[in-house]
């Protein structure tokens, strides 16, 4: 199948991480030129290097998501080397465990700052091309928090929540010109990430990470973590010409982990 995705400029963030650097890669594989942004130089670096070496036409922007004042510079960059962004991946770090009481009121601001105002200011710059030419896509990944809030992840449920209600007023809204807007979420995928929650956890619970991992698998319909590559085509089906008629959803990629429907 032709997903339509040569040529087209693809700007995914979080790329120096799992998930980030899963979805650069199916991209990159369908003929996107790809823009890697991230905060670990080194990272990008590497992964650019990887996906030349596959054909890949590749920027690396070392970005911040909580500078909202290199927004406009980063996007000069690439509209004069690649040209205008058709493709939009907001994929953010995670803030740091917490519960959803008594964080202290600098943490929330930070963590919205960096995880939703900085997403919806991209956007916003990303969307006169997309409108000028009629086709654009905008995918959102999340957590599967926004669906069944994970304890100790109280402010991270709370934000991405608030990206699910934004991106599903925003796909109403650009609709008629060819764009359509989507959340993906995953389950639990073997990434850095997840090793990290699951550490956590187990430190928090006084047990094994082993017995962590099998009480987790125990609840995966699948019997196993997600394979990152897997993320990263569902990413890039959402972003394909033959997806346009996908907007306003939020899909799961969880090998049936979320029992709620």
């Amino acid at each position: 199948m032709d997903l339509g995705l040569k040529g087209k400029v693809a700007l995914i963030f979080g790329a120096s991480g799992g998930l980030g650097g899963a979805m650069s890669a199916s991209l990159a594989a369908e003929g996107a030129k790809v823009v890697l942004a991230g905060r670990n130089a080194e990272a990008l670096a590497k992964l650019g290097a990887d996906l030349r070496g596959q054909g890949a036409e590749v920027l690396e922007l070392v970005w911040d998501l909580a500078d909202l004042s290199s927004i406009d510079a980063h996007f000069a960059t690439i509209e004069d080397k690649l040209g205008g962004v058709d493709i939009l991946i907001n994929n953010t770090g995670g803030p740091p465990p917490s519960t959803a009481a008594n964080v202290a009121a600098d943490l929330w601001e930070a963590q919205f700052r960096a995880m939703v105002v900085s997403v919806i200011k991209i956007t916003d710059r990303a969307l006169p091309h997309m409108r000028a030419q009629k086709w654009g896509r905008i995918i959102t990944s999340t957590s599967s928090g926004v669906v069944a809030p994970i304890p100790n992840l109280g402010v991270s449920n709370a934000l991405r929540a608030t990206l699910v209600g934004w991106s599903k007023t925003l796909a109403r809204e650009v609709a008629a010109d060819g764009i359509t807007a989507n959340i993906i979420l995953p389950g639990r995928i073997a990434t850095p990430r997840i090793a990290q929650l699951d550490s956590a956890r187990a430190g928090r619970e006084q047990i094994a990470v082993d017995d962590v991992v099998k009480q987790s698998l125990a609840q995966i319909p699948a019997g196993r973590y997600g394979n990152p590559a897997e993320y990263g085509d569902v990413a890039a089906f959402l972003a394909s010409a033959r997806a346009s008629y996908v907007t306003g959803t939020v899909v799961r990629v969880d090998g049936g982990y979320i029992a709620s429907i």
